[in-house]
This record gives structure tokens, sequence and C-alpha cells, in this order.
């Protein structure tokens, strides 16, 4: 009974680790992507996720895409008196030994145009191009309207 538990105990601490840096470039670690699913007759979605840069330089995450929309942009979104607002970005700092979050209220990849609603339980592919690291594709797991995974990175 002991020695089932503990085998148990460490795979719940394995998966952790295996989740904790879902998708790695370079020195930089992507975690946790996810999108929220959206109405039908949507149009647009947000996709999220952390990336860690373990690296001793700066970098920047510069343009994103995915086949699941017409147009894939960074995005900020603020309150401004009490009104939501949201701009276009031409990228965002990533800097050495730091993080950066893309989290709903705050940065995030706006899907433009999508080409059908984001369902929960599917994903769909991201396209990830970073100033120095490169470009990597990325699963983004789409979960239930008012879902929030956990954060990969604490």
């Amino acid at each position: 009974m002991r020695r089932t538990f503990v085998l148990v105990l460490g795979l719940c601490v394995a998966a952790g680790f295996a989740s904790a840096a879902d998708y790695r470039i370079g020195a930089l670690s992507i975690g946790a992507p996810f999108a929220r699913a959206t109405p039908p007759g949507a149009r647009t979605g947000g996709a999220y996720f952390t990336v860690d840069n373990a690296g001793k330089t700066d970098d920047r995450l510069v343009a994103v895409s995915s086949p699941a929309a017409a147009h894939a942009e960074l995005h900020a979104m603020a309150m401004d008196g009490g009104v939501m607002r949201m701009r276009a970005l031409s990228a965002l700092a990533i800097p050495a030994g730091g993080k950066l979050m893309l989290a709903p209220g705050g940065n995030h990849v706006m899907l433009l145009d999508l080409k059908r609603p984001l369902v929960a339980g599917e994903s769909v592919p991201l396209m990830l191009t970073f100033e120095k690291a490169g470009t990597v594709e990325v699963t983004v797991a789409v979960t239930a309207l008012g879902d929030m995974p956990k954060p990969a990175h604490p």
C-alpha cells in the first residue's frame, strides 16, 4: 500500500515537472498555453501562456499566427475609467532571467476572424516567433469559457 502511494505521488510530481515547461526553444520555456471556448458565431478569441527566459540575454515575442484564424496579433488590455481598451502591440519583451505572462485581463494573443468557434476540449496550433530564439509551434488547449487553467510557472 505504501509503495503504491509513493509510486502514485512520484508520478504526480513527475507530471507536474513535465507540464512546467510544455515547449522549449533556446533558453525560452513556453508553458500552459490555453484559449477559452468561444460562443457560436464569435469572430475573435484569445490565447494565453507564459514564457520563462532562462538565458542571459533579453528576447522578444515579435509575431504570432494560427491556422485557426485569418490573423493573430499581440494585444494589451487595460481598464481606462471603467472602459476596457485593447490595442495591438508590435512585440512583447521577455527579460533575461525573467518571465512574460499572457493572461485574461492583460497581454494576450488575439485570434481575429476565427475560421470556426473555439470548442472546449479541442486544441489549436499557434506559431510563436521570437526575435532571437526563433519560431516554435505550440498546441493551445481550448478550455470551457469560465475555466482558468493553473499557470505552469508560479
